[in-house]
């Protein structure tokens, strides 16, 4: 049961030896065996190049993807700077869910099943009606690319002018587990040239099962299509940078104002972040303590801004019976409704563009679902905005890569060592190739 930080949508309800049997079941059918299966003044320059992209002032997407270049320059003297974008990706449509799960349950990096060859594609088949009518209720598929697609082309804009040493730049898409998938952006990246590249986790807070599966994926792409002479780097982490961080700020603050005046002191902040099994905690993923430092910054900064309200972090998307990171979002939700707490204000810590987790889960589930069961008219449970198309987070962004670059480390300090209970010697061989000992 060791899931993927960010896959909620892969629900299993049944126990394992349960599935094992009806995948042996399947396959026998199917095939009679079982043996198968700055400078002040380039910041503002960049700001109001950010804010003369339409695309971005708008909120839309052109339809920017890796095959697309940014560059404004011009030059062709030399390949870009590749900005990587990786992400676990979602379904754009409806008929992209099965391929999406199928490659999901594949990942031992999110969880290690017991014939795995043959169990995961029975799961993914299993699950894919169910994971498609969630996905039909919020529009018929994930908004996940293009929001990154959004996001990557203003950052770009940016960093073109924050870091012109290494200009041009151009950002490629690299999902985990929907296209555009890694492989199609290093393709692209051989094809523009890319000698220096920068992988950028596009989660805050570092996880095994998300940044570092992701790593594990492009160390062994790149190995594949031997890009191996392409100069790597990595922003693996970045959970208390003071422009995100401002960027989740602005967003609550605006979900407060949407609360009637008289009842705005009455708020309770519930950070919900996706759950992670405590197995994968025990051997020490940095994750719940990285998204705690997410939190106690972004209250420091409230406050600063001289709005105090109580808080708590809260898990959502727990999977199967075994234990998990807790309390869960939703039974917190039941819990202060009980205490009397009746304006709660939910903030997605941990995702920053909108998805399955946040669309279906937190506005579905438990904004009108949830809501609706507990039958109180004076309940108001809200949830602030996703980063999404937000300036300030694209701004982040773009100061997050050029500060990365301007530092020339190979990565954060934190990448190089692994977990005290790792038994993994792949993690052990991407730490290595990312960050060689000197």
């Amino acid at each position: 049961g060791a899931f993927h930080t960010h896959t909620a949508h892969t629900r299993i309800h049944t126990h394992i030896h349960t599935y094992v049997m009806q995948a042996a079941v399947v396959a026998l059918r199917q095939t009679g065996r079982l043996a198968m299966l700055q400078p002040a003044c380039a910041v503002a320059a960049a700001r109001r190049a950010l804010s003369s992209t339409s695309a971005v002032a708008e909120g839309k997407t052109s339809g920017f993807t890796a095959n697309n270049n940014t560059n404004n320059s011009g030059s062709t003297t030399k390949g870009p700077t590749g900005i990587l974008l990786m992400n676990m990706g979602g379904p754009p449509t409806l008929k992209d869910v099965h391929s999406f799960l199928l490659r999901l349950f594949s990942d031992k990096d999110i969880i290690n099943l017991p014939m795995q060859k043959y169990l995961g594609p029975f799961i993914a088949w299993r699950r894919s009606p169910g994971i498609q009518k969630q996905y039909e209720a919020i529009g018929g598929g994930s908004p996940i690319q293009k929001w990154t697609e959004l996001q990557g082309q203003g950052m770009v804009k940016l960093l073109d002018t924050l870091s012109p040493q290494t200009a041009p730049h151009k950002f490629y898409v690299g999902f985990r587990y929907a296209e555009p998938l890694t492989e199609s952006a290093l393709k692209q990246m051989k094809a523009d040239g890319v000698q220096r590249a920068v992988a950028f986790s596009q989660y805050p807070q570092y996880s095994c099962t998300t940044t570092g599966s992701s790593l594990n994926n492009l160390r062994h792409k790149l190995q594949e299509y031997g890009m191996t002479d392409v100069k790597w780097s990595v922003v693996d982490r970045w959970p208390t940078h003071p422009v995100f961080v401002e960027a989740v700020v602005r967003n609550i603050v605006d979900a407060i104002a949407k609360f009637p005046a008289e009842r705005q002191s009455e708020i309770v902040l519930l950070f919900s972040a996706h759950s992670l099994p405590l197995k994968t905690v025990d051997k020490g993923d940095t994750y719940p303590h990285e998204v705690a430092a997410t939190t106690l910054a972004v209250m420091e900064a409230l406050e600063k801004r001289g709005i105090r309200l109580p808080h708590r972090l809260v898990w959502q998307s727990k999977v199967g019976p075994l234990p998990w990171l807790g309390p869960q979002t939703k039974d917190t939700i039941k819990n202060y409704h009980r205490q009397g707490k009746k304006s709660l204000l939910v903030v997605p810590i941990a995702f920053t563009s909108d998805h399955i987790e946040t669309l279906y889960e937190l506005d579905l589930e438990y904004g009108q679902h949830l809501a609706a069961e507990l039958k109180d008219p004076e309940l108001m449970l809200r949830r602030s905005e996703s980063l999404n198309g937000s300036p300030t987070f694209i701004e982040a962004m773009a100061r997050i890569v050029s500060e990365h670059l301007s530092a020339g480390h190979p990565a954060s300090k934190q990448l190089a060592l692994r977990c005290p209970g790792c038994v993994s010697d792949n993690c052990g061989e991407t730490k290595a190739y990312f960050v060689p000992r000197k």
